[in-house]
């Protein structure tokens, strides 16, 4: 396989207290450890550094001695001994293959994917579009076995298309649903006795905004208590207000409050923005606007060819 060779890593070093020596770093394999144990004696393993620590002024030259004569062996060795416990206990799953290495065909999962970048030496091979995993690793990967095979079981269609139908006949997907388009309405309520200036960044419960404009309407007090609960009208009614997203030239420009928001000002649902959240929604506004003008780049530019085949 290639690479295997990097996975093998010494670097001379000194132990904290001024002495010399090297740390050596592997993946971790019983075998393996005990090998070089036996070759290095005085090798501690330092949680630390997270590496065995080899103490002498020679002692990343002797690591890699070590490593360019007995690596491929130690490789070998627990390639064989990890075929010989998967023959002895196999893994039976639709998503493995025992060949040359372990592979494993999975629908695309997350979990899947994190699980096995745990496991030592797996690795994703675009060619096959599959993770293939040396038998030296069997030990580590038959114990994650049971969390990558339910995975992938949870990412197959069809069970994607029965918990998309579970979640679309639960009270939460319509209350989702409603929140979503109300948000789309782009109307907020502000205090009567309250209102916000206009054409300035002002943080609320929904974020930064910049105030357009002020209906006058009454809010209906089942849609306050159901969308905005955390607006409260005070002393009188609360009134619709409509709203939208500041550019970043806007956010930018914006002054940061000096102090934090009071509890008057969040409950009356709008305040001066603080240092920290400006910055958030600049690099938030950035990005939104750098993507927006990467699309309408690509959809000015022709096609390659095109003039050519008018």
């Amino acid at each position: 396989m290639a690479g295997e060779t990097e996975q093998f890593s010494a670097t001379q070093r000194d132990a904290g207290d001024g002495a010399p020596g090297a740390t050596a770093a592997f993946p971790y394999d019983r075998m393996t450890v005990e090998r070089f144990r036996a070759a290095f004696p005085r090798a501690r393993w330092r949680d630390d550094l997270g590496a065995w620590f080899v103490p002498g002024a020679t002692a990343e030259r002797r690591l890699n001695a070590w490593s360019s004569r007995e690596w491929s062996g130690v490789l070998a060795h627990a390639d064989a001994r990890g075929r010989d416990a998967c023959t002895f206990e196999p893994i039976t799953s639709p998503y493995l293959e025992v060949a040359d290495d372990l592979v494993v065909r999975t629908p695309y999962s997350r979990d899947v994917v994190s699980e096995l970048r745990l496991v030592p030496w797996a690795r994703w091979d675009p060619a096959s579009k599959a993770w293939r995993v040396p038998f030296r690793s069997f030990e580590e990967f038959r114990r994650r076995w049971p969390a990558i095979e339910d995975a992938a079981r949870r990412a197959e269609p069809e069970e994607r298309r029965k918990r998309a139908a579970s979640r679309r006949a639960s009270p939460e997907h319509a209350e989702r649903l409603a929140e979503a388009a109300e948000r789309r309405r782009n109307r907020y309520p502000v205090p009567g006795e309250a209102q916000p200036p206009l054409g300035r960044v002002l943080q609320t419960h929904l974020g930064c905004v910049v105030f357009e404009a002020i209906s006058g309407e009454v809010v209906e007090p089942v849609v306050a208590a159901r969308f905005y609960p955390a607006v409260e009208a005070g002393a009188g009614l609360l009134i619709w207000s409509t709203w939208r997203r500041p550019t970043h030239d806007e956010l930018v420009r914006a002054w940061p409050a000096r102090e934090a928001a009071t509890q008057a000002e969040i409950a009356r649902g709008w305040w001066q923005p603080a240092l920290a959240i400006l910055r958030a929604a600049r690099r938030g506004a950035a990005s939104l606007e750098r993507a927006r003008a990467t699309r309408s780049s690509q959809n000015r530019d022709p096609a390659p060819g095109a003039e050519t085949r008018r």
